[in-house]
Parts: structure tokens; C-alpha cells; sequence
């Protein structure tokens, strides 16, 4: 049995070889008997021809080598270097919408393009690259086609993937090879522009070593020795690059004076900025007039235009699968909790399960929506959703790019709340706190490690400093400080638990009736036991709203 499989091994991994070798050796067995088999005469006259015919096998060869050559040479060195005219893009800057900082940067690229015959004649040079940064779907290929249509340029769009190969030297000669025809365009068009997107795959920071990177190195030099215009000085062309990376992963050559000088940051877009692409995407389908585009763009905080076009085409198939002509306020909040927590699914879980997790949700709820300066709670769930039983789903009502003591104290409190309604409700805990442990030790170590959030003063980011050369006692000192935070959160959620004991039992019971409560809902039930909105209150105070009602000399 063992050789048996060892035969058939062998046979399994040289197949191949042993059916040449088989093939060859019965072609050459059949040659010498049909040889053999001929008269004298012929015999002698075939054994004539065959130096012949060795020499013509041999030129043959000699061809298709030389065929195969041009053809790699043509052929893996060939791209989808698309060339658009820039009135065909036809992709203008009233299109773009939401994110305005960035194009008033970009209208002023494409003025200096078109006036580069002023600009040469005082003296100045002509922009040769642009570099748009932002996280991905935030429109920074719509930007560069507007940039092309507006400057009426040709428009060659590739991306930066397209330079890489195995074979060292093929990706510089896609370098050159887009360089010509652009300066072929620019030539018969006064100008063009290349489009580059994810600039990072070939633009990040060379490697100087023997094991590697040597095609990456030789294509990113032939690209700067291009963007230098070494050659015809008086060309026109213009490099768009885009990335979704921190410029500090790219090589400082590229971002150098002369090459991707001009950079345009293209963050997320605001408040004001999601509600005009709401309107934009909500034109496109049939929607009731009624529907709140201020209420959707405050619950879409930090989401990027592709994203709420994606919000909306969800809806849209949503509203279909309802069999309903005209899109409402329901499907696009639906869509939203479908994109972000998930589609809902039915199983079998008994009812201590179910209390449980209706305890468990009921705790964050109550804390996150009373402690948190930040965030509100747009809905609460117990209806299972991917790997989780039940969900609250908060966010900020705006835009906030930098975060408190405060918020890293509220957001392990809003943590921990599980566990201790849990324990405090049922008198014992399960392991679905898991995930909220992990996020609540995250933020007390991020706190007391890297913020100098703790109470002993040890300030400084100590992740910085390499394990080894951090002493015991230091490291014992953090990590006390670490769990005296969590320690001191633990207690305030018990007593908020408590003391709003009430509302924290009515929210409970609330899920276990309906398995859902939204936004409006949750409000209702808190005004009941005259809980005003903290967040309301403390943007009143912020604008100044509520000074008149304070009493004289209190602050």
C-alpha cells in the first residue's frame, strides 16, 4: 500500500516530464523504424535534408524569439491609458457638491492652467503636479475630471497598479510610454492632464537594498525625471495624483518643489455638505417632499459622499422590495441601520437570553444617552443583526474633531453599562460583554499611555518607547492607573443604574414589548420622566441661548 501511493506520488508531481520523455523517445523510436524501412536511395537523401532542416528549425526559432521579444516589449508594457477629451469628461464643478474648500482650491489650478502663457510671461513656471488626499469615496477622481472639463484638456486616467510588474524595467517604460502620448496631446491641445489614482502603489518611499523593490525604485525614478520635464520645457502637462494614504507614506522626492507641489485635502464632508448630496442622490429617485434631509444628514456624522449614495440606492431598493412607488423617511433609515449594523435575522434563543440582552442594551442606553457629551442614541435593538444580539446605535450629532477627558470617561462608562445591568438586573453576567470590555481597557489604556490622561501626572506617549527599555515599575504604575479608571467608571454607572432605576426598567421592558425603539421614541420615554436632552442643553448654553434664564451671579 505505502509503495503503491509513492509510485503514485511520483507520478502525480512528474507527470508532465515522464509523458515528454515517453512522447520524445516514441517519436524517435518510430523515426529509426520508418528510416529503416526505406531503400538505400531514400534513405540517404532524407539523412541529406536533415542539417537543412535542423538550420531552418533553428531560424524559425530565431524569429519567434525576436516576435516574442516585441511583443513583451509592446504587450506587458502596454496600459489602459485611456485618452478622454476634456469636454467628453464633461464633469463640471457645479457637480461637485459637499465639499467646497476643495474645490475653490481647484478652480484656482485650473486658472493657472489656462493662464500659463500669462504666467510664463512674467516669468513663472507652469504647475506640474497636484496631489489630492482624502480618505476613499470622497470624490477626489470626480474633482480632477472637473478640473479637465473646466480647463478644457485632454484627460488620461490610470492607476498607479498599472505601473507595477514583476519584470524590472517594464513599469518605467509605461512611464515613458504615458509621457509621450501625453506630450503628443499636449502638443495638438495646448495641454493635458494625467490622472494617477492611488499614487501610493508606486509612490511610496524607495528601498535601497539587494532584496527587492528594484522595479518599484526604477519606475518611481522615471516618473520624477518625467514630471521634471527634462525635455520640452514649453509642454503643458499636468499630473493629478490621488491617494487615500498620509502623504508621509509617499517619497519626499515626489512631494519636493516641481513635482506634487500643490496638495488639495479633500476631507469628509460637513453638516451643510452631506445635506446638499442628500439632495443631489434624493433628486435622482421618486421620495416624499415631507422627508427631513437635515434630520438624515445629522444621523450620516463622518460618512463620505459615495457612502450616501450608496444610503440612497439601498433605500431605493428597499422601497421596491415594499412594493412602494415613492420613497419615505422609513426606507432611508432603514438603510442606513442595514449598511452599518446589518441585515436582521431570526433565531431561536430562549427568553433568558432575550431578557438578558434586553437588560444589557437597556444599560447602555440609559448611560450613553444621560453621561455622554457627545453622542445620541438613534436607535436601540434587540433583534439579532450579524454576530450580535442586540445593538445601540449612537453617533455624534456633528462633527467633532478632537476629544476630551470627558468623552474618553463617558465613552468606558457607556462600555461597561452592559455588565453592570446585567449583574445588577439578573445577578450575573455572560460573555456577551466580551466586545465592551475590549472597547472600555482600549480607551483607559489609550488614556492613560499615550494621553497622560491619569491622575498620577505621568505625562508622555509611552507606546513610543520600546517595551524592553520601559522598567517594570513604570509599567505597573500605568496599568494601576488603568484600572483605577475602570474601577472609578464601574462605580458611576452602578450608582446612574440606581438611582434611575425607573427609567432604566422601562426601557427594558420597552425592548422585550417592541424589540426596537428609535430615535423619537427613546425621547418620548425620557421627556415622560422629565429627562431633557443633555446635548440640546449644552449647545443651547454654547450659543448662548440659555444665559437669560440663569439666575443673576451663577455661572
Amino acid at each position: 500500500m505505502i509503495t503503491y501511493r509513492r509510485i503514485r506520488m511520483f507520478w502525480m508531481n512528474n507527470r508532465g516530464k515522464i509523458l515528454i520523455t515517453t512522447g520524445v523517445v516514441i517519436l524517435l523510436a518510430l523515426s529509426v523504424w520508418g528510416m529503416m524501412s526505406l531503400e538505400s536511395f531514400y534513405r540517404q537523401i532524407t539523412l541529406a535534408q536533415m542539417p537543412i532542416s535542423i538550420l531552418l528549425g533553428m531560424v524559425h526559432a530565431l524569429v519567434f524569439v525576436y516576435m516574442y521579444t516585441i511583443v513583451l516589449q509592446g504587450g506587458l508594457s502596454k496600459m489602459d491609458k485611456k485618452s478622454i477629451k476634456g469636454k467628453d469628461v464633461d464633469v463640471h464643478f457645479s457637480d461637485v457638491i459637499g465639499i467646497d474648500e476643495a474645490k475653490e482650491e481647484s478652480w484656482e489650478v485650473v486658472q493657472l492652467i489656462k493662464d500659463h502663457a500669462r504666467l510664463k510671461k512674467i516669468g513663472g513656471k507652469i504647475l506640474r503636479g497636484i496631489l489630492m488626499i482624502g480618505p476613499p469615496g470622497c470624490g477626489k477622481t470626480y474633482l480632477a475630471k472637473a478640473i479637465a472639463t473646466e480647463a478644457k484638456l485632454p484627460f488620461i486616467s490610470m492607476a498607479a497598479s498599472e505601473f507595477n510588474e514583476i519584470f524590472v524595467g517594464v513599469g518605467s517604460s509605461r512611464v515613458r510610454k504615458l509621457f509621450k502620448k501625453a506630450r503628443s496631446l499636449s502638443y495638438g491641445f495646448g495641454g493635458c492632464i494625467i490622472f494617477i489614482d492611488e499614487l501610493d502603489a508606486m509612490g511610496s518611499r524607495r528601498t535601497f537594498n539587494q532584496f527587492g523593490g528594484q522595479e518599484t525604485n526604477t519606475t518611481q525614478n522615471q516618473l520624477l525625471t518625467e514630471m521634471d520635464g527634462l525635455g520640452d520645457k514649453t509642454e503643458n502637462i499636468v499630473v493629478i495624483g490621488a491617494t487615500n494614504a498620509s502623504e508621509d507614506i509617499l517619497d519626499p522626492a515626489l512631494l519636493r518643489p516641481g513635482r506634487f507641489d500643490r496638495k488639495v485635502y479633500i476631507p469628509r464632508p460637513n453638516l451643510e455638505g452631506r445635506e446638499k448630496i442628500f439632495r443631489y442622490y434624493l433628486g435622482k429617485v421618486k421620495h416624499e417632499t415631507s422627508i427631513d434631509v437635515g434630520r438624515i444628514a445629522r444621523k450620516a456624522v463622518g460618512k463620505t459622499p459615495a457612502e450616501i449614495e450608496n444610503i440612497v440606492k439601498e433605500a431605493a431598493l428597499i422601497t421596491i422590495r415594499k412594493s412602494k412607488d415613492v420613497m419615505t423617511m422609513k426606507e432611508i433609515t432603514e438603510a442606513i441601520e442595514r449598511i452599518e449594523l446589518g441585515m436582521k435575522h431570526k433565531i431561536n434563543w430562549t427568553e433568558d437570553e432575550r431578557r438578558m440582552t434586553a437588560y444589557h442594551e437597556a444599560g447602555h442606553l440609559v448611560t450613553l444617552y444621560l453621561l455622554h457629551p457627545t453622542d445620541d442614541v438613534f436607535k436601540a435593538s434587540i433583534i439579532p443583526r450579524k454576530s450580535m444580539l442586540g445593538v445601540v446605535h449612537h453617533q455624534p450629532k456633528e462633527e467633532y474633531f478632537s476629544r476630551n477627558r470627558e468623552w474618553w470617561i463617558a465613552s468606558i462608562k457607556v462600555s461597561l453599562a452592559g455588565y453592570v445591568a446585567e449583574k445588577l438586573k439578573l445577578g450575573t453576567t455572560s460573555d456577551g460583554v466580551s466586545s465592551d470590555f475590549k472597547q472600555a481597557m482600549f480607551y483607559a489604556h489609550k488614556m492613560v499611555w499615550e494621553y497622560g490622561m491619569g491622575k498620577s501626572g505621568m505625562l508622555g506617549d509611552f507606546t513610543v518607547i520600546p517595551d524592553n527599555q520601559l522598567s517594570n515599575d513604570i509599567k505597573t504604575r500605568l496599568n494601576n492607573e488603568v484600572n483605577e479608571i475602570m474601577q472609578e467608571c464601574l462605580k458611576d454607572v452602578q450608582k446612574l443604574l440606581a438611582d434611575e432605576n425607573a427609567i432604566f426598567e422601562r426601557f427594558a421592558q420597552e425592548l422585550l414589548k417592541r424589540d426596537e425603539l428609535d430615535y423619537d421614541e427613546i425621547e418620548e420615554i425620557f421627556a415622560e420622566y422629565g429627562k431633557a436632552n443633555p446635548r440640546s442643553f449644552i449647545k443651547r448654553v454654547e450659543q448662548g441661548k440659555d444665559k437669560k434664564d440663569k439666575p443673576e451671579g451663577e455661572k
